[in-house]
Order: C-alpha cells, then structure tokens, then sequence
C-alpha cells in the first residue's frame, strides 16, 4: 500500500499549535508518508516544525457535531455555533505533548486518521530511516563500530584460551545472536549446538568482557532448559568448566528471584544445579522485567505531567511508579557482578530467562563501571552496538510504544531506557569519569523509539540481514562519531582514570533523571539557563588557561570544576 492511500487530507490551512511554554502559532499543517510538518510564515517570524510520526505514540480528538453544536456543551450553552472544527491533541514518545486546533470537522477526522495510520505502519522496509538520506553520509560508509571479529583480533590478551566461533554464520543456532561470537577454546562447534539447544532461544554462555587486569571474565547466556524433570546437557557444563580452572570459582548471577526460578522450571526452564555445574556458586538478584517495568515508567510518566503542584501527591505517585527502585536494583546488581570480578577475582555469568533485556542491562552496567574505555564517547557507543544491537534485544517490539500509548501492553519493556537512567546516575555521580555529557543519553533514548537511522531498527541481526538494513540505511552510532554531531555529546570536564567507578545506591543518591521525564516542563527552562551557565563557566577557563598557560602561572583547574559542580547540585535541587 502507498503512503498517499493512508493520507486522507494532506494540507490544512489556519491550524493553530500549542506547545508547553510557546504561545500559540497560527500556520499550515501538512501530513507526509513519516512526518508532521507544521509551518508559521507569520511576518515577524518563520518557524516550523518537523515531527517524525513514529514518535507519535498516541492521538486524542475532540470535535463539534455536524449541525454545529458542542459535543460536550457547558452549562447554559446551547446555541448553534458558526461553523465546525476540532483538537488533536500528539502525544509522542519522547514524552512531548502538542495540541492542533484545526477548523472544520472532516479536516480534523481525516488529519487524526491519517496520523494514526502512518504513525503505526508495522512493515520495517516502509519506515523512514529506509528514506532517510542525509548528505554529509552515504550508504557506502561502513556499517557500525565494530564486529566480534573486530573485538576478538584487538585482544591478544584471549588468544589462549578463546576462540571465534562462526557456528551461527546462518542465523541456525540461535536468531538473535550474531554470526561470530568469542567462547572457550577447548569447546567445539558441534558442543556449542547442543548447548544451545539447552538454553532458552539457543542463546548459550558467550564471552561479552574480559577484565584488563585479572583476566577474569563476563559472560551472558538466557536460562538452561531443565525443566521439571531436571534435565542436564553435559556439553553445556563442559562450555562453563572450560572458562575456569578446576581450583576457581566462578558465580552466577540470575537475575530473577529464586521463586520464579523455580516457577520457570514448571514451563521447561530452569537454573544450573549445583550438583552438574560444581565450580559455580548461583546467586538470585530480582529484577522486573516486561509488563511491570512498563506499567511502572507509564505511572512515572504521569506523575511527571500531574498539573496539580501538589508536593505531597507529588511525591507519592513517584513512589508508586517504583520507577527509582529499579534503578537501584539494576545498578546494585551490575555493582555484584563488578565486585566479583574486580575484588574477589571471580569469573561471572548473568542470565535471566530470554537473556535479551536485564541481562544485557546488569552486563552493560558492569561493563562501565569495570572498563575505562566504556566510559568514551565511542567506547560507550561500541559497547551499546556489541551488548544491545549485536547481541539480540529486540527493539522493535520493546520500543514499539512508549508511556502515553492506549494500546494494550504486548511486549513493549523500557529495558533501554532503565540503562541510560542508570547511566545519567554515574554520570551525575562521577562527573569526570564519562567522556559523553547527558545529551548524548537523552538523543539515544529518543533514537530507540523513532529514528531517522537504521540502528535500533529490527530485534536481532537476522532480521536485519534479511531486510537488507545495513544495505539502506544508515547506522547512527557512525553520524553521532561525525566532527560536527561529537562536539554536542561530549563532557567537557572528562578526566579519564583507569580505576573502576562505584555507584552509590542508596536512597539519598539515585534521583529522578529530570532531563529525559522533566525535559518538556517548566523546569526544563530553568535546567537549560543553568547548562548555559555551566558553559559560560567552561569557555572562561579554557581562555583563563590558555593564558596562564602563555604567563606561566599554573592553572585552577579546581575552582573552575567547583563552580560547575556547585551548579549542577543547584540543578538537582530544582
């Protein structure tokens, strides 16, 4: 079907737009094949807006009858109106609200019609990022930052006892793992298929880290197939005794409780008994996942936009989003794994039961606060597209609505978006340590849910082979690495270390990320007078250095950083 089929009416003239804090705009309104596009030509000024309808997430209208009487008339109002017209009030997936008042009743109906038609088209080939053609990149450009056979050749430090295995070349293996992937030496392919055949979706224990100073490893896998019966796969034990010597002791962290461990093994899953698996030692470390996870950033999400200013009920709808309690159990998790590696110099493997969302979360997090070179701008970006686009989460069913959505909850989970809020915790806890600032989260979070870039599009690189994604369109990790977008993303205050970074948890240190869920609030304006602030701060040292650089007087690197900080909690107060 063509785009023009879905749009009823194209363009309308005289539409008024509301946004948060702008007064009102009279213009035209014009509905493309995947964009808004909304246009002010008054004489003191021309503007215009631009939205992308995959990042519309819910449309509400209002209209008058056709004999032009109020649908809902207030009290005493009677009479016949002049003429007919309506309101569509946009939600987005970013979380932004827009009204369209639009005169004439049909116009509004055909508008909303066609808005909610394009901006729910589930064929990935007719999504905008397969049209997306921007002129400072060509689909000739290398695709990504890195392969596992990229990963595997730069670390001689795993030659003796890792291998690359192309086992899954064909996909046959497992869907939603790569083609290559790093696993022990000693373990042959034919071992690797039945092991897989052992675990939830095929995904068997496959290296994702390897601690630069001890050796000792991370791997990920989804949950064995044990069922009731407790059933065992002897070449699944073997992959796992082959990663440590017989005299170590390696642990596993599941990420579900022990009860539904349990529970998992009446519907065929399971965990690793201790009796089959002896050198690893299990430990359960509960995370919410799927519907729950969700419902909680939708409660988040409204008292975010509650209008009432009421501290009070304030504070209790966002202790009853339970949204800061996940933070705290995804970054108190990925701190264990961290800690067994870094201080007790264990071996790790994380699981839960598909592998594809807290998994890839508590590895991630671990990853950062063990690596130095995950806390780089591109280090960061590397490791999104090694454990989150190569590794199989799938994206286009977790992001395919977001928190204003009417439809009924599927399989949509904001596992993305629970990392970076992690993530903006360790930076707002360690300022210097991550190269990238907060802009960067805030682009990839609104990137996962609609992008003009091919990268989260699809839930595992199968798929995206067999559309043809890396072919047409273009990867977003390599346009943010472009001269012109890097200089957006980074921290200035970056001061690399190569000691591990651990994250407060306690109540007092996690707060709401009131970037991304305050971004379209009053206090928005008040946070970007204080980022501009922080920038006036940083372009005066940068003269102020230069020049005592030329005098030879040392520089105060010190107070110019207490400054900044000292906003930034000003910041966090507000």
């Amino acid at each position: 079907m063509e785009f023009s089929e879905h749009i009823k009416t194209a363009n309308v003239e005289d539409v008024v737009l509301k946004l948060p804090f702008q007064p009102p705009m009279r213009g035209t309104l014009c509905v493309t094949g995947h964009h808004l596009l909304f246009s002010d030509r008054a004489e003191e000024r021309e503007w215009q807006l631009l939205l992308l309808l995959r990042n519309i997430d819910a449309v509400e209208k209002s209209v008058e009858n056709l004999l032009g009487y109020p649908q809902h008339p207030k009290a005493g109002q009677s009479q016949r109106t002049t003429g007919s017209s309506g309101t569509i009030i946009i939600k987005c997936k970013d979380l932004r609200i827009l009204q369209l008042d639009i005169p004439g009743m049909e116009e509004c109906l055909n508008i909303a019609s066609s808005i909610e038609a394009l901006s729910s088209l589930e064929s990935i080939t007719e999504m905008y990022p397969f049209f997306h053609r921007p002129r400072e990149l060509s689909l000739n450009d290398p695709w990504g930052l890195s392969s596992p056979e990229q990963d595997y050749v730069q670390t001689e430090r795993l030659w003796d006892r890792w291998r690359l295995s192309k086992v899954n070349s064909d996909f046959s293996v497992c869907p939603s793992y790569p083609g290559a992937m790093i696993v022990p030496r000693t373990v042959d392919d034919d071992a690797l298929v039945k092991a897989a055949r052992f675990r939830q979706g095929g995904r068997f224990p496959v290296l994702c880290y390897c601690h630069h100073r001890n050796s000792m490893v991370i791997m990920r896998c989804s949950q064995p197939m044990t069922g009731a019966n407790r059933k065992r796969c002897r070449e699944d034990e073997l992959l796992l005794q082959a990663v440590i010597d017989e005299s170590e002791l390696g642990y596993v962290i599941d990420t579900r409780s022990a009860q539904q461990a349990q529970q998992a093994r009446m519907t065929g899953g399971g965990f690793e008994s201790k009796s089959f698996y002896r050198p690893w030692r299990r430990i359960h470390r509960h995370m919410e996942r799927g519907k729950v996870l969700q419902e909680s950033l939708i409660k988040l999400v409204e008292a975010c936009g509650d209008p009432s200013h009421n501290m009070d009920r304030w504070l209790s709808k966002l202790e009853n989003s339970k949204w800061l309690s996940h933070v705290h159990s995804a970054l108190s998790t990925a701190g264990l794994v961290a800690e067994c590696v870094e201080r007790d110099g264990h071996s790790v493997l994380v699981h839960g039961s598909d592998g594809t969302d807290t998994t890839l979360l508590v590895t991630s997090l671990a990853q950062v606060i063990l690596d130095p070179a995950s806390r780089t701008f591109r280090g960061f970006l590397q490791l999104l597209e090694r454990e989150w686009v190569q590794a199989g989460h799938p994206f286009q069913q977790r992001c395919a609505r977001s928190a204003h959505s009417h439809a009924r909850l599927r399989q949509e989970c904001p596992s993305f978006v629970l990392l970076l809020d992690c993530m903006w915790q360790i930076w707002r806890q360690f300022p210097l340590a991550l190269e990238f600032s907060e802009a960067l989260l805030l682009r990839l979070a609104q990137e996962a849910y609609a992008s003009d870039y091919g990268t989260f599009l699809c839930n595992n690189e199968q798929e995206r082979c067999t559309l043809g994604v890396k072919e047409n369109t273009h990867c977003l990790f390599q346009f943010l690495l472009r001269c012109s977008e890097r200089e957006k993303y980074i921290n200035p205050l970056y001061e690399p270390t190569e000691l591990a970074i651990w994250p407060s948890v306690q109540p007092q240190s996690l707060q709401l990320w009131t970037g991304l869920f305050l971004r379209w609030t009053e206090h928005a304006e008040t946070m970007a007078e204080a980022r501009e602030e922080i920038w006036t701060i940083i372009k005066e040292h940068r003269e102020r250095t230069g020049a005592e650089e030329t005098t030879h007087t040392p520089p105060t690197h010190r107070d110019t950083f207490t400054a900044v900080e000292n906003l930034m909690d000003e910041l966090t107060i507000l």
